[in-house]
């Protein structure tokens, strides 16, 4: 607490005083005469003046005004500037390959100088007419970084492995940078996850969640009481500011209600912990998935048998427990417009291929056939409790089985009916693909699932409840189409299609879900439990 109190203070501080060393006075005057602005040029993206005046923050069209006084922009030799500051598992590989992909699909000749450790700059001319249109910036470090720059007014975007936090989000509204858990202000570029990992010769294949907690806790010390041999644990973690540490508290330990041990070693960078657990075969990482290493990635698993790895697959649907999203974080202010025709090739089509070579998850909707399903409903069928039927069983096949399941996932965060930050980017995934008219004619059908607690009718019922809302969520996003070509439903099946163990706190939230399933014929029977 005392150090964000610090962080506020110096953040603060330095945007003033930013403020009276940069500002820049300006008269804006309509074309007409009829309306004269006076103020500090706060910026100017090529086509909008950014003033701070007595009336407070004002954005005004650029071809709708005047510009008089010293600092009034060159027109004409306007270069955009865009700093990017945050998490270095984004900074280092993923952005600079978005940014040389960028400019490759729209005609940018792209340079790279490297300023220095962990800072490039991008330069991206018209290939055509030899002149600078804009600078990038990277700063690759740790997302705590990246948004104490956004807030010194050093970033314009933040790389983040993780939510912005309460007190992050409560220090931007104060510096005027708006609501960065409004709708728009963040976007999910890719996956990336948590695996844990060993040396190639350690004879652990596999770890249940709760155990992996218990041993970046420190409770449990010994490879003999994981079914390895009578040796101790040397545990290996990312910092605790950076993006995977604090993923690590938020996705294994706060669920587990512990804290990691104190003497566990840690690793500023990714590959310094790969290096660590290469050469020590007693030794257990928590790495990103992106980049493993020549480790040996442990599967997960539970008391009643599941498993999971964090495949490309499982990641992009959020069956791995431990998947986490890259974001990008935007304040409140209009970016440049080359900055925003970056953003929005980000975030399309041509972007994923980037991504995926890369060796993030890429954010593609994917089709799933039932067929390819078959340990998922192998493991329904071997867990089906006392109140799942075999007729609720074969009900759930006959159902799905002319159907494909789609990537996207939607869950909620705990204890709340708030979709998670993944699950709000995928509520615009589908929105788009809706309103694009790509499921035209078919039936896109959004499945409630549960955890196994409480009984089964009532899990069906709070199931269709999550169905409802997510649908309402999608209808809601749709503002440049019509969904009267697709017919969008509900249905559950409660706890039939349970995704892990209900013995953890992880397991239950995993189960609890909406999936996105898809028929081609949209004249078919209804879902059974349609409502």
């Amino acid at each position: 607490m005392h150090i964000w109190r610090a962080a506020r203070i110096a953040a603060l501080f330095l945007v003033w005083s930013a403020g009276l060393a940069f500002a820049q006075d300006v008269t804006l005057t309509s074309r007409d005469g009829s309306v004269e602005i006076v103020g500090n040029l706060l910026g100017f993206d090529g086509e909008f003046y950014r003033v701070q005046t007595d009336f407070g923050d004002l954005t005004l069209d650029g071809t709708g005004v005047l510009c008089a006084g010293p600092g009034c922009p060159d027109l004409e030799s306007y270069v955009a500037r865009l700093q990017i500051s945050g998490a270095a598992t984004a900074g280092d590989v993923l952005m600079p390959a978005l940014v040389e992909g960028f400019g490759l699909r729209y005609g940018y000749s792209v340079g790279r100088e490297d300023i220095e450790q962990g800072v490039v700059r991008y330069t991206l001319t018209h290939a055509e007419q030899g002149r600078l249109a804009g600078e990038f910036v990277i700063r690759s470090g740790t997302t705590n970084e990246g948004f104490a720059d956004l807030l010194a007014d050093h970033a314009d975007i933040v790389m983040a492995l993780r939510e912005v936090r309460t007190n992050e989000n409560a220090l931007a509204q104060e510096a005027g940078l708006g609501d960065l858990r409004r709708r728009g202000r963040s976007l999910v570029v890719a996956l990336d996850a948590l695996v844990p990992v060993v040396a190639p010769d350690n004879p652990v294949a596999r770890i249940s969640v709760p155990d992996l907690a218990r041993v970046f806790a420190g409770e449990v010390v010994n490879w003999r009481d994981l079914g390895g041999p009578d040796a101790p644990i040397a545990v290996h973690l990312r910092d605790a500011d950076s993006g995977p540490g604090q993923a690590a508290e938020d996705l294994l330990m706060q669920p587990a209600k512990l804290v990691a041990s104190d003497t566990a070693t840690r690793h500023r960078d990714n590959a310094g912990l790969i290096d660590a657990v290469m050469t020590d075969p007693f030794a257990i990482g928590l790495a990103v998935a992106s980049e493993p290493g020549e480790t040996k990635p442990l599967r997960l698993s539970g008391a009643c048998g599941f498993t999971v790895g964090a495949t490309r697959r499982a990641a992009k649907t959020e069956d791995y427990p431990l998947t986490m999203p890259v974001l990008l974080y935007r304040p409140g202010y209009r970016l440049p417009k080359l900055a925003r025709e970056f953003l929005a090739y980000v975030a399309g089509p041509s972007a994923q291929l980037v991504i995926r070579r890369a060796g993030f998850v890429d954010q593609a909707m994917e089709r799933i056939a039932i067929a390819d399903q078959g340990e998922r409903f192998a493991n329904a069928i071997g867990q089906a409790g006392a109140e799942t039927s075999l007729a609720e069983l074969q009900r759930m096949v006959r159902v799905l089985g002319p159907m494909q399941r789609l990537s996207p996932t939607f869950r909620f965060r705990a204890g709340s009916t708030v979709l998670d930050v993944q699950s709000q980017s995928n509520v615009q995934l589908l929105a788009s693909a809706l309103e694009s008219g790509e499921f035209d004619g078919k039936r896109v059908v959004l499945i409630g699932f549960s955890d196994g607690a409480g009984s089964a009718e009532l899990n069906r019922g709070i199931s269709l409840q999550r169905a409802e809302a997510v649908r309402e969520a999608i209808r809601a996003s749709v503002v440049n189409g019509s969904l009267e070509r697709v017919s969008l439903e509900v249905a559950s099946f409660g706890e039939a299609l349970p995704m892990a163990c209900d013995d953890s706190a992880w397991g239950r939230q995993a189960n609890r879900r909406v999936e996105v399933w898809l028929r081609e014929d949209a004249a078919a029977a209804e879902p059974e439990d349609q409502r």
